[in-house]
């Protein structure tokens, strides 16, 4: 396989969740009416002004990228997530149908997946500090901040550890949440195979668990829209 080796099934959802987002969110927008909308541009202008409002309250930028890309990570990523409340077995199953010995339906559950998405970010992040601040206010401010030009050998360590854990911060946080999440309805679906009292047990679990794990994957999307949002908006920030 090698570094280099392609997740087909993770590409493979990813994509097709962003294409499903992609159809929804223009067709809501090429049948925008100003008279009584109907439920699905309802629900997207919903969806939109509360991530207008995120956008508003964390970036005192002005970037008109910031809003689109928020939007995009947020759907996706719960796109995604949501994928773990389908039964665990049964996209699999499927497959064996048709002679694939192997499937796994939650991207994100997969590292490559959550450390691509929160690369894609971080490079936004260097690119705008350079942008804004230029090559030498960026370099200034990893290597005279806080402590001054005195502290640059300490100033450089603590802001060299502070950017690299943006990355490392998003991606594992929602790596983590999403393949715990994963592992525990599978651990609660061997339950079924162990006679009818832990069977129903287990049954009365995976429904508890799905409920709470409704507000898990919406969190899990929502703070990696936030993050992104306060990366970028402290990117565009100069300091004096």
């Amino acid at each position: 396989m090698g570094f280099w080796a392609v997740h087909v099934d993770t590409m493979g959802f990813s994509i097709a969740l962003g294409v499903l987002f992609l159809y929804f969110f223009h067709k809501a927008a090429r049948q925008a009416t100003a008279d009584v909308p109907g439920g699905l541009q309802n629900f997207v202008e919903w969806i939109v002004e509360f991530v207008e409002d995120s956008v508003r309250g964390s970036f005192s930028g002005k970037n008109a990228l910031v809003a689109p890309l928020a939007l995009t990570i947020f759907i996706w990523i719960f796109l995604m997530n949501f994928m773990d409340l389908i039964a665990v077995d049964f996209f699999p199953e499927l497959a064996h149908l048709v002679g694939i010995p192997y499937l796994r339906v939650v991207p994100t559950a997969d590292p490559n997946a959550t450390f691509g998405m929160a690369f894609g970010v971080f490079f936004l992040i260097l690119y705008y500090s350079i942008k804004i601040k230029g090559v030498g206010g960026f370099a200034g401010e990893l290597a005279f901040q806080p402590f001054g030009k005195l502290g640059a050998p300490v100033n450089l360590l603590l802001e060299g550890v502070n950017l690299i854990s943006k990355p490392i911060s998003l991606s594992l946080r929602l790596f983590g949440n999403m393949y715990a999440g994963e592992m525990i309805f599978i651990l609660i679906a061997i339950m079924y195979s162990a006679g009818w009292v832990l069977g129903t047990f287990g049954g009365l679990l995976q429904i508890g668990w799905a409920i709470f794990h409704i507000l898990i994957i919406t969190l899990q999307a929502f703070i990696f829209m936030t993050l992104t949002i306060v990366y970028l908006d402290m990117a565009h920030q100069e300091h004096h």
